[in-house]
């Protein structure tokens, strides 16, 4: 793994899966992948232990433009294409514009992710629910599951889906709201993800 951390030894492989599993949420690239060699040796890393896919998932155009060429390279990879919110603050139209290009590809089965993020001050709340309210159009437009990014900015987020009208197939990457919003999501048959934030030291807002 490489990163902002430096070069670390991966730690060593958990004990086999007893059923195969998919993935639905990684970032390949951001795993240290950057060929097609390195997208195939890490899905036969994965494979041994059970998880036979993965969807390698974009948070800027870069990291879109290189999840669909991961999508084509192995068979057991496919993408998911959007601009994080942290990343939405001098979008202009020509970027929009790839994005849908990119989220058209046959590899690549949702629209994320896409969302709100008030805890970090990376990106203007406006410029945020701009860019979110497109993907949840694009999503609608090339029927397509619409992959969340929510962090401390639940009521906007759920409010722009009421205002915009949600896709069919919504899912919340790791959720982070309370047991209200939880039965509001549910009650609207979206999908939700425990993941990271139950490992929060602080509860999310």
């Amino acid at each position: 793994m490489s990163g902002a951390y430096g070069r670390r030894e991966p730690p060593p492989p958990p004990e086999p899966l007893a059923a195969p599993t998919v993935d639905s949420h990684t970032h390949l690239d951001a795993c240290g992948c950057v060929d097609a060699a390195d997208v195939r040796a890490a899905m036969d890393r994965a494979a041994a232990v059970g998880v036979t896919r993965a969807v390698t998932v974009a948070d800027d155009l870069a990291s879109a433009r290189w999840a669909v060429q991961a999508a084509h390279w192995d068979d057991r990879v496919v993408a998911a294409v959007a601009l994080h919110p942290t990343r939405t603050a001098s979008l202009t139209e020509d970027d929009h514009a790839e994005v849908e290009r990119l989220a058209r590809d046959p590899r690549v089965v949702a629209v994320g992710e896409t969302g709100l993020d008030y805890y970090w001050d990376h990106s203007p709340p406006q410029a945020q629910q701009e860019s979110f309210r497109r993907h949840i159009d694009l999503a609608k437009r090339i029927r397509k599951p619409l992959m969340i990014h929510d962090r401390e900015a639940h009521d906007d987020v759920l409010r722009i889906l009421r205002e915009e009208g949600a896709p069919d197939t919504v899912v919340f990457h790791c959720f982070s709201g309370d047991a209200a919003m939880a039965r509001e999501c549910a009650d609207a048959g979206y999908v939700l993800s425990f993941a990271g934030p139950v490992t929060f030291r602080t509860p999310a807002r």
